[in-house]
């Protein structure tokens, strides 16, 4: 027999307890409460009284208008509880046309995900009440949101449960892919990649990893609800930190040929000295060795990694990774051979 996890069996006894509560005409007394409720009839006495009360303000805390009443007018020594079913139903929702078409552009935002599924269900209720869409209003417009990362479904739901979680994560490492301890924050699109932030329990500091550099399966290795997400967090101001070297932990020098590398330079200071074949030395902070690693890789013979070491052995396994797409052929020869040699030239730690 499969047992339902602690989150899974709470969730059914506050439905257990809410169907109870608002379909009672009478207000319910806490025996009456106790023998309706199957998980409440199976606890000691002690153990009952403890989740009904935290199970009232947890239904209060969702907004549930629960009321305590006594149980019979003329003797108010017994009090009672249900749900005032007038206050508990939604009022009936309208749209205007450009708020439908709004959602039907949402309801197609989700593509190769879970979520298209419940999408696609919300959308069918809309229309089975009478609401229709004006297709033509939103003619060309077609939002993709890829989830195609074999990580995404359990990276969400371990944001959702705040549960701690265990993967592999290829980095900026020459040695392969690494293990990693995260307590998961969010989980956010940016620049057509998703990116779950949180704080590394390794490293005792938040960080933000790529979805798809995720090896392997997502693990959840700690209890639901075990920390709290900091009010401050921002995923995407983090993303884009990390992303464009501000607060980065790393520092990088690449030697970039002339005229080439521009965002690289915007990002980083200019060396006195000279690189390889006399190019341009650019240092640059980094909160992702890969990252940059990938940036240098794709300008291919225009430059070159110099330090540190781990930078150095990454560009080189992306451009081996390009000779091997190419069938043997490979376009950035000089770029690899000119890495392969950095690391006399410009040293690295």
């Amino acid at each position: 027999m499969v047992r339902p996890s602690p989150a899974a069996a709470k969730t059914e006894r506050l439905l257990n307890l809410v169907i109870a509560l608002l379909y009672t005409r009478q207000p319910m007394s806490k025996s009456r409460i106790r023998t309706a409720v199957p998980q409440y009839a199976a606890s000691s006495d002690e153990a009952f009284d403890r989740m009904f009360e935290r199970d009232k303000d947890e239904l209060r805390d969702l907004g549930i208008p629960l009321r305590t009443e006594v149980v019979d007018p003329l003797f108010d020594d017994e009090t009672g509880y249900r749900i005032d079913r007038r206050e508990y139903a939604l009022p009936e929702i309208s749209f205007e046309p450009d708020e439908l078409a709004v959602i039907g552009v949402a309801s197609r935002a989700w593509s190769q995900a879970s979520l298209a599924g419940p999408a696609a269900q919300a959308l069918r209720k809309l229309e089975a009440s009478g609401l229709t869409r004006d297709v033509g209003s939103v003619a060309g417009v077609e939002p993709l949101l890829h989830t195609a990362e074999p990580a995404f479904d359990a990276a969400r739901d371990a944001v959702l449960a705040r549960r701690e979680v265990a993967f592999r994560y290829r980095g900026g490492v020459p040695d392969g892919p690494a293990e990693r301890h995260l307590q998961p924050w969010a989980l956010t699109a940016w620049h057509g990649r998703w990116y779950l932030t949180g704080y590394d329990l390794d490293r005792e500091a938040p960080r933000v990893f790529r979805l798809d550099r995720v090896e392997g399966e997502v693990r959840a290795t700690g209890k639901p609800g075990a920390y709290e997400i900091p009010d401050e967090h921002e995923p995407r101001a983090m993303i884009t930190a990390t992303a464009t070297g501000e607060g980065g932990e790393h520092v990088a020098r690449v030697a970039l040929r002339m005229g080439s590398g521009q965002q690289i330079r915007r990002r980083g200071d200019l060396q006195k000295e000279r690189g390889p074949h006399g190019w341009d030395v650019i240092e640059v902070r980094v909160g992702s060795l890969w990252a940059l690693a990938e940036e240098v890789a794709s300008l291919g013979p225009d430059a070159v990694a110099m330090e540190p070491e781990d930078l150095v052995s990454a560009v080189v396994r992306a451009l081996e990774a390009v000779r091997a797409g190419h069938d043997g052929r490979n376009p950035y020869e000089n770029a690899r051979s000119a890495n392969e040699t950095t690391t006399k030239i410009g040293g690295g730690e």
